[in-house]
């Protein structure tokens, strides 16, 4: 080891509020890929002492062209010293996020020590005291450009080298990470090697939580959570290990190479700001996964998808790794097509695709249809800035309906054996879109090049219609985005048996071409049906809308359907009729309280509740809410009485009856244990769901907030408490609310965000008014204060898209005129206005 020259410690500022970190270019990344191949990083952090700051020694070994020079990214606080080569580098060197090194050797070692500042953003080392017991967690996301938060590395997807790490922590704690344990004694931590992989997938987890250990097929298993989750952790083992195993075993069946990271930890850490993340041998889930209260059967389904979804990075993302980030679609798309497919093959919950037609699905076509609107595989993605707004409803939900159409079309056989062809060759490297078409090609035997123009390089969606005499299917695309592409689809047709039921006679496979119009000759050659869905089985990426017979039948005939998967198709093209103004919400109002009582699947209850509560408020004009709100109410309230006690529909209707209902009496006797519906548990969250109900009814003030606080002091109650003051409609609360959202940077991503999802209400539109101007003239300090994930969260849920009208266009369109605009907030503004403009339609 080189002698390590000490200097005067430099103090440099901290992120948050302070430093400007320059984005990196994909040009940068290009220039120094061309120059750099890192073997390793060998990091030991010290987290023993108190305050806001950590100890970071990084040695960082990589070979250069020699005589180069190069930058890498870095954060620091104050440096204590800098060698590369054994020679001291320039205290200077180091600005603006990055730390530039000159007349590099052939092979290289630069050793850095410095003081690293904690976060509370969920970026870089996020620190986290726990309201419940006091005690303090740390946990690692470098995602996108945060690894100079840490130590200096070069922090770009194709420059992969092996991590040890090594921590020195309190005796009491914990520490995990993607290596393998070596050894531990006296709070020092020593961690093996590992694979290389990219530095956004360095993991680090550390505080005294609780852990349960398992083996599965030769694999260490191990669950870690906070100290004050561990009895929920206890329960719930078991199925976290049973899906785990299930899923491990799936993609072993699938894949030829085995799950390649060692061991297989699960982490579930305070304020992340993901769902989770795929860091390889140590994933991390929000905390919120280990349910400490009732959940339906639902929600237990998308926990199994996002393990599932995760399991799948091991190999789309960590064994082979994009170049770049415009290949993000190698990663996302992927796992969340993968994800849906495993779940639903190796666990209980079937019903995956079902879920996925409801909610991805809809996700996707919303964000395809913003100005913001990008191709699944976009030619050029400019910088980092950029590439973190492209995590979206296109690049995974899309991006996943498009794999399941390019199943449709080469078969699973040939897709799969593509896969496996794509992993042998670039194993714990790195690969683009001409990479994998090239091995999908090859085992499929067709040339997919066209294919993928149309479906990955070119943005927005097509819209297919059913008409008949002639049966044919109409394709239309938007004018600014004239693309029509071949679709595989099934055509069902329905028939109402003697029992009364909704029966498919026939599925005809129909393959649409890249026209305006397809003819079907097969279906004018059958008999009349009394319903046919265009799109049954879901297997294509498009909106769908019925002939007019047809829909004229969904009302009678949707409940009587007894495929999931298809009225899931039915209800999601009703809703989006909706959405594009083509049908009224009064239209879907009255839908939903004549089918959704007898709704057997529980995402579909849920999300047609949650859809519909969001359009009435939004599209209903204050006169017409009301009676819209009462018949929700009423719907939600027939499926109360028609649940199995204690049962997922029931949970289900009884949130969406909290949601919707102004009878404060029967919410107050809730509270207090009467009138509760047998089986229904009014536990710690949905005692939060009643009572921010009552605050924005104007039932219930601080005073409650305070008392519920304190009956369930813990990380939950801590957020659900200040989305509850944000909702009490006083001048004062507001006031301190807006407060918080916009300057205050103590606060947690997580309570911000909260904070800012309960400012808005239409109850309360009066009391707001003044606020609709502010969000515009303030949003931009906000975002110069915090940044990232947190930072586009806070702003989309801050944002006044409940206050229809078109001086709130008005002031978007004088916002968005300005050069200097951040683009998370101008991507954020432009998306929400594109939805205020579709509800200003549709009232006026």
């Amino acid at each position: 080891m080189p002698l390590l020259i000490r200097e005067a410690a430099v103090c440099l500022p901290g992120r948050t509020g302070m430093m400007v970190v320059m984005p990196l270019t994909r040009s940068e990344a290009t220039a120094r890929a061309a120059i750099i191949d890192v073997h390793s990083y060998e990091v030991h952090l010290d987290v023993t002492t108190s305050g806001d700051t950590f100890g970071s020694r990084a040695v960082v070994r990589f070979g250069a062209r020699p005589g180069s020079s190069t930058f890498l990214e870095f954060e620091p606080v104050a440096i204590s010293s800098m060698t590369l080569n054994g020679s001291p580098v320039p205290s200077g060197s180091a600005s603006d996020g990055r730390l530039t090194l000159a007349d590099l050797a052939e092979e290289n070692e630069l050793v850095v020590e410095a003081t690293m500042r904690y976060s509370n953003d969920g970026e870089g080392l996020h620190r986290y005291t726990d309201p419940a017991d006091g005690n303090v967690y740390l946990y690692q996301h470098l995602f996108i450009n945060n690894g100079g938060r840490v130590l200096p590395c070069f922090d770009q997807p194709d420059l992969k080298a092996s991590w040890q790490v090594s921590v020195s922590a309190p005796a009491d704690w914990k520490v995990a990470t993607n290596g393998e344990l070596v050894s531990h004694e006296a709070g020092e931590w020593r961690f093996a090697a590992t694979k290389p992989i990219s530095t956004y997938l360095a993991s680090l987890f550390a505080g005294p939580f609780h852990a349960v250990t398992d083996e599965h097929d030769g694999i260490p298993l191990a669950l870690y959570v906070r100290a004050a989750l561990a009895e929920h952790l206890d329960r719930q083992a078991e199925e976290l290990f049973t899906i785990t195993k299930q899923c491990l075993d799936r993609y072993h069946e699938m894949f030829e190479i085995r799950y390649p990271f060692g061991h297989y930890q699960q982490a579930f850490a305070p304020e992340f700001n993901f769902g989770a993340m795929e860091y390889p041998g140590l994933v991390v889930f929000r905390d919120e996964m280990i349910y400490r209260s009732a959940v339906t059967d639902s929600q237990r389904e998308s926990r199994a998808n996002v393990i599932a979804h995760e399991m799948a990075h091991m190999w789309f993302g960590d064994l082979v790794t994009m170049a770049w980030w415009d290949d993000l679609w190698l990663n996302e798309s992927f796992a969340e097509y993968l994800g849906t497919r495993v779940a639903g093959e190796a666990t209980r919950f079937t019903g995956t695709w079902t879920t996925f037609a409801m909610q991805r699905k809809a996700w996707g076509l919303r964000a395809d249809q913003h100005p913001s609107t990008h191709p699944v595989a976009p030619v050029e993605v400019r910088d980092t800035e950029q590439a973190l707004l492209n995590f979206d409803g296109i690049s995974y939900a899309k991006g996943a309906a498009t794999l399941k159409q390019l199943v449709a079309f080469v078969g699973d056989e040939a897709f799969l054996a593509g896969l496996n062809e794509h992993f042998t060759a670039h194993a714990y490297g790195n690969a683009t879109l001409a990479d994998l078409l090239g091995a999908l090609a090859k085992a499929s035997g067709r040339d997919l090049s066209g294919w993928a123009e149309v479906w990955l390089r070119r943005a927005q969606v097509n819209t297919l219609k059913l008409a008949l005499s002639p049966a044919r299917v109409e394709q239309t695309a938007p004018a600014d985005h004239p693309t029509l592409r071949p679709h595989k689809i099934g055509i069902g047709l329905y028939d109402r048996a003697a029992d009364g039921t909704m029966v498919r006679r026939s599925l005809l496979p129909v393959e649409v071409e890249a026209a305006a119009q397809t003819l079907v000759p097969r279906l004018d050659e059958e008999a009349a049906a009394d319903l046919v869905v265009l799109n049954d089985g879901d297997l294509t990426y498009a909106k769908i809308r019925l002939d007019e017979a047809s829909t004229a039948a969904v009302p009678t005939a949707l409940p009587l359907i007894s495929d999931s998967l298809a009225r899931a198709v039915l209800w999601a093209a009703t809703l989006d009729a909706v959405v594009d103004g083509e049908r009224p919400v009064a239209e879907l109002v009255t839908l939903v309280l004549t089918a959704l009582p007898v709704e057997s699947e529980v995402v579909i209850v849920e999300d047609v509740l949650r859809a519909t509560r969001s359009l009435v408020d939004r599209y209903s004009t204050p006169e017409t809410r009301p009676a819209a709100l009462e018949l929700v109410t009423q719907a939600a309230d027939r499926l109360l009485a028609v649940s199995e006690a204690g049962g997922s529909r029931q949970l289900a209707a009884a949130r969406g009856l909290i949601g919707a209902t102004s009878e404060t009496g029967r919410l107050r006797g809730w509270l207090a244990g009467e009138g509760v519906p047998d089986g229904l548990a009014i536990d710690a969250d949905l005692r939060w769901l009643i009572l921010y109900r009552l605050v924005v009814l104007d039932a219930a003030g601080l005073a409650e907030i305070d008392e519920e606080f304190a009956r369930d002091r813990s990380a939950t109650g801590a957020q659900w408490a200040a989305r509850c003051r944000a909702a009490v409609p006083t001048a004062e609360a507001k006031a301190a609310a807006w407060q918080a959202i916009v300057s205050d940077v103590s606060l947690s991503n997580r309570l911000v965000e909260m904070t800012a999802s309960g400012f808005w209400h239409p109850e309360q539109l009066g009391l707001l008014a003044s606020y609709v101007p502010r969000y515009f003239a303030e949003m931009p300090a906000m975002m110069r204060v915090r940044g990232g994930m947190s930072a586009e969260r806070t702003a989309g849920y801050a944002y006044p898209e409940l206050a229809v009208d078109a001086e709130t266009r008005r002031l978007a369109a004088e916002l968005l005129a300005r050069e200097d605009l951040d683009p998370i907030l101008r991507r954020v503004v432009q998306d929400a206005d594109d939805d205020m403009r579709r509800a200003v339609d549709a009232r006026f």
